[in-house]
């Protein structure tokens, strides 16, 4: 039997995401004779308002540290915002700046001390949930003690120069989570075959817990409506407000928004001054997201930038059309006019018309796209693949 492989996992993020869940799908299933998860995390992140990253990840038996970000005085955040403000002519220039200013500020004391818990905890491998950018410390960090690193890059994201070097010289590999995260990466300067593309995946026994009646008269949905939504963190990269705008040219049709952020007051603000608040529910954050999706007619993807969205395979999952526009990942799930629609255009015109779109033949086309959808995630994206594909790479570094 190979020996035991000791990994400590590095997740620099903020928020609970997609990435999140599909992390945790990855070490619940990975074989614990073979692996040993520890987790380091800048912040123990809420999942709701009834659990954290840090319980969840116990209630799979994996110790998390939660050792924050190195703080920045009043001095560094001053010179920062002078560098704004000198610079506001050379955008070029100013991110540069700004980025060796964090450099010397964060990233270099952050990665002193994950170098430490790294060689203090006799780990074999650093294994980073993000991208390069925000786990550049993880980068240097596994590098000074010789530990081996892999990057898991969730989202579409630009390099700089440093950034690309610091990829190709000191990670080992670099887990894309679709094409398009890869394109990202190369278009950047990472070398391409430091690069390989593991799509995420979905278990598909997962089930809603409640039925799709019971989720509409608990929003009060009125009989006959066209029920359309769209779940996820409420930030401004998932642009919910193209869906509410998008709603005042559907009639007959009510908007259900799953999830909590910063922006649910503006969005709820916007709904109020298009007159469409009537029409228009926010449930808040749900641990059983699923059950909503499944009481949706069509689920609504408006984001700017993603990687693979999970949220996707569990709307096709769960049998419904998918409509979203052109970002990392979309166009990998949804096969178009056919499991839902791509959007090429941008806005919320685009949106309503999608919909519309799906829509126009009544139950017809809704039920026969998304049989097509379940049929496609079960077959194309199971997460025994995904789980598999990442633990042959574990084994390969």
């Amino acid at each position: 039997m190979a020996a035991l492989k000791k990994i400590l996992v590095l997740d620099t993020g903020k928020e609970w995401g997609g990435g999140t869940n599909s992390l945790l799908e990855l070490v619940r299933r990975c074989d614990k004779e073979r692996y040993a998860f520890t987790a380091l995390f800048y912040n123990n992140y809420a999942k709701g308002s009834t659990s954290d990253i840090k319980t969840e990840l116990g209630g799979l038996g994996i110790d998390c540290h939660i050792i924050g970000q190195t703080p920045q005085g009043r001095a560094a955040k001053a010179l920062k915002e002078t560098v704004r403000a000198f610079f506001f002519l050379a955008p070029g220039l100013k991110k540069k700046y700004l980025f060796y200013l964090d450099f010397k500020r964060r990233i270099m004391p952050n990665a002193g001390r994950i170098a430490a818990f790294i060689k203090d905890g006799g780990y074999d491998l650093l294994y980073m949930n993000n991208q390069p950018s925000s786990n550049l410390e993880g980068i240097i960090a596994a590098h000074s003690v010789g530990v081996p690193s892999l990057q898991h890059a969730r989202i579409e994201a630009a390099l700089n120069e440093i950034e690309a070097k610091a990829v190709n010289t000191l990670v080992s590999k670099v887990i894309c989570v679709s094409n398009r995260v890869r394109d990202g990466l190369i278009a950047s300067g990472v070398a391409p075959d430091k690069c390989v593309v593991i799509h995420n995946g979905i278990d598909a026994a997962l089930k809603a817990k409640r039925d799709p009646q019971t989720i509409r008269d608990e929003l009060e949905i009125p009989s006959g409506s066209l029920v359309v939504g769209a779940v996820g963190s409420l930030v401004k990269r998932k642009r919910a407000g193209l869906l509410i705008e998008a709603m005042t040219m559907i009639d007959n049709a009510v908007c259900v928004i799953v999830g909590d952020g910063p922006e649910r007051p503006g969005l709820r603000a916007l709904a109020q001054r298009l007159g469409i608040d009537g029409r228009v529910r926010f449930t808040g954050f749900s641990q059983d997201a699923l059950s909503y999706i499944n009481a949706m007619d069509i689920f609504v993807l408006p984001s700017e930038k993603e990687g693979f969205p999970r949220v996707i395979l569990e709307a096709m999952l769960m049998g419904r059309p998918v409509v979203a526009f052109d970002v990392a990942g979309a166009g990998e799930e949804i096969v178009d006019n056919k499991t839902g629609i791509i959007m090429k255009s941008s806005g919320p015109q685009a949106i309503a018309d999608a919909i519309l779109n799906i829509s126009s033949n009544g139950k017809d086309r809704i039920e026969a796209m998304g049989a097509a959808g379940r049929d496609r995630v079960i077959t194309e994206f199971d997460i025994k693949r995904y789980v598999s594909g990442v633990c042959e790479v574990f084994d390969k570094v």
